[in-house]
């Protein structure tokens, strides 16, 4: 079997004081596997799933064997919120996580009397590593009047600084309610997302200066002059995408939001603009219809991500089986920053039941498909 090979990636590293830095980091290419090696690691999987008590929890942007195994198996191919609260729901006492490290703390945070597992714990998210703990808190300082809002995909530290924690699809309607009550925020650390969110709500909002290195590679030219060559195609964009990309977007929204908006469309084409690892769950849902990548790249350029997270693609069938079989990769999350967590977590669920039982389906469906809009998951 072949070695890893280690890949280095670019991202954007924001400062407290605003500037931003390119820092690396690095992720690692699993090893291929021959067709008898991927049907003798899946046996092995599912049969140690069976015997420690283990159900395996994965996010739309890992490989599709993956996911295919987890909905098998009766795990859950979810994004980072769902997951959690699967997980949380779950009978089973082990919870094997395929994603990146910020959703297996979060699985932990939910669910502090399980064990949770990770294919590999260097699995993680530029917006996390662009968002460390103490120079986040530092750039809070600054603003002590301010309510700090942060998105899912940051660690248990950030989370337990923070006031609420977000995700895409309801990050929305929590900052619409806080800017109602006078709030004034502090945002952290998607940049595209906080923007977006700010330009719909009205909000006032100081943003940290994070991206996400797949979303942030869309170029709204290279879209442009894609759409042309598909006139028909609707765009579907993720709100982690520059403001210029979802200009462009007929839909923009969540993971989950995005693959409800294909199902529901009567379009036959879908330009989309978020990782392709979507295309999986996205096409069991709408199988007669074209999906799309939309560009990362222009002209002569080359891109990073070229719409695949690297960090996700660390996660393997082959890590999988190990991590069961060893016991390895269990994610910890210091009992103090866990509590912290926990509430702002709490705060964002239980909100979103609030809002479950506030609206009133009317019996129509186009009116009640704009009430739910923006009810779901991240």
């Amino acid at each position: 079997m072949n070695q890893e090979v280690t890949k280095w990636v670019d991202f954007i590293q924001p400062t407290r004081d605003g500037q931003a830095e390119i820092a690396q980091a690095k992720a690692k290419v699993p090893a291929s596997l021959s067709a008898e090696e991927e049907a003798r690691v899946i046996t092995e999987l599912k049969q140690l799933l069976k015997e420690e008590d283990a159900v395996l929890v994965a996010h739309y942007y890992t490989d599709p064997r993956i996911q295919a195994l987890a909905e098998e198996t009766g795990g859950c191919v979810a994004d980072s919120l769902e997951m959690a609260r699967f997980g949380r729901d779950a009978k089973e006492q082990t919870l094997v996580v395929a994603g990146v490290r910020f959703m297996g703390e979060t699985a932990k945070i939910l669910s502090p009397e399980k064990r949770v597992l990770m294919a590999d714990l260097e699995a993680t998210c530029s917006l996390d590593l662009g968002c460390p703990e103490e120079e986040f808190s530092q750039f809070c300082d600054q603003y002590p009047d301010r309510t700090v809002v942060v998105y899912a995909n940051t660690s248990a530290k950030v989370k337990a600084r923070a006031d609420w924690v977000v995700t895409s699809a309801i990050g929305l309607d929590i900052v619409r309610e806080l800017h109602r009550a006078g709030e004034k925020i502090i945002w952290g650390p998607d940049k595209h997302l906080g923007h977006y969110i700010q330009q719909e709500t009205g909000a006032d909002m100081i943003l940290w200066q994070g991206s996400c290195i797949v979303h942030d590679e869309f170029k709204a030219d290279s879209l442009a002059l894609f759409r042309q060559s598909h006139p028909d195609a609707m765009v579907l964009a993720h709100p982690e995408s520059p403001a210029s990309v979802l200009a462009q977007a007929d839909i923009i929204g969540s993971t989950s939001q995005l693959i409800k908006a294909a199902e529901a469309s009567n379009s036959t084409r879908f330009i989309v603009a978020t990782d392709r690892g979507i295309f999986y769950k996205m096409q069991q849902a709408v199988p007669g219809k074209e999906l799309l990548i939309a560009p990362t790249a222009g002209e002569s350029a080359t891109c990073k991500s070229c719409a695949m997270c690297p960090w996700m693609a660390m996660n393997s069938l082959a890590k999988l089986r190990d991590v069961l079989e060893q016991g390895i990769n269990e994610i910890k999350v210091e009992e103090e920053i866990r509590l912290g967590a926990v509430k702002s977590l709490n705060r964002m669920l239980d909100f979103s039941e609030k809002m479950r039982l506030n609206v009133q389906a009317s019996g129509d469906l186009a009116d009640d498909q704009a009430l739910f809009q923006h009810v779901g998951p991240a």
